[in-house]
């Protein structure tokens, strides 16, 4: 089974290219993969950065735990609950 996250970010206005720049290489493998897994989308001040993965692939990786504590920094907060990233991940239903 394959899930998909989205998870939208909101980068200081003068942290913006920064933040683009680790998040494009944060899963470059996969933004290049043939077909992509992974897409980084801008709307209004926020970047919002999609990832397709197996599941068993999601349930290992902490790693990216580690990756937003290292440029939460760059990172406006989105309100108290969420502060630095609203996630949403799911299973995708529709493989094709």
């Amino acid at each position: 089974m394959k899930r998909m996250s989205v998870i939208r970010f909101k980068p200081k206005p003068e942290c913006y290219d920064e933040f683009l720049d680790a998040l494009k290489a944060l899963q470059a493998g996969r933004a290049q993969a043939d077909p992509p897994a992974a897409w980084t989308l801008k709307h209004d001040d926020e970047l919002i950065r999609v990832v397709i993965r197996d599941e068993e692939e999601f349930a290992a990786d902490i790693s990216n735990t580690r990756w937003l504590d290292s440029v939460r920094h760059l990172l406006e907060e989105h309100n108290d609950v969420d502060r630095h990233a609203i996630p949403l991940t799911g299973e995708i239903l529709d493989p094709r």
